[in-house]
């Protein structure tokens, strides 16, 4: 339940805003019930704080592809795939961007 499950983590980005497991998690529950932008907000934010997320760019990939920014979403694939070389995820939305 993604809808519900972003109350409870929006309470928990107030009392640790600096926390990027709590925001890539609001991240997931937003981008999972149709709030694209601000989902993209919030990996984006994750980036900024954990730089090296392989993860983290993924995700803000797929929300930059879902909101119309198709290189920005390229660019945060391929920093994944280097980091995390092999994910089958990754190679797959950077072939159907970039194809």
């Amino acid at each position: 339940m993604p809808a519900q499950a972003t109350v409870s983590l929006e309470k928990a980005k107030k009392r640790e805003p600096d926390k990027a497991s709590i925001r890539e998690a609001l991240g997931r529950a937003l981008f999972m019930s149709g709030r694209t932008l601000p989902a993209r907000r919030e990996f984006a934010k994750v980036v900024q704080i954990e730089p090296a997320s392989d993860y983290a760019h993924f995700a803000l990939a797929l929300a930059c592809e879902r909101t119309g920014q198709r290189a920005r979403a390229i660019g945060h694939l391929k920093l994944a795939i280097v980091m995390r070389p092999g994910t089958e995820d990754y190679e797959r939305a950077l072939e159907r961007l970039a194809g």
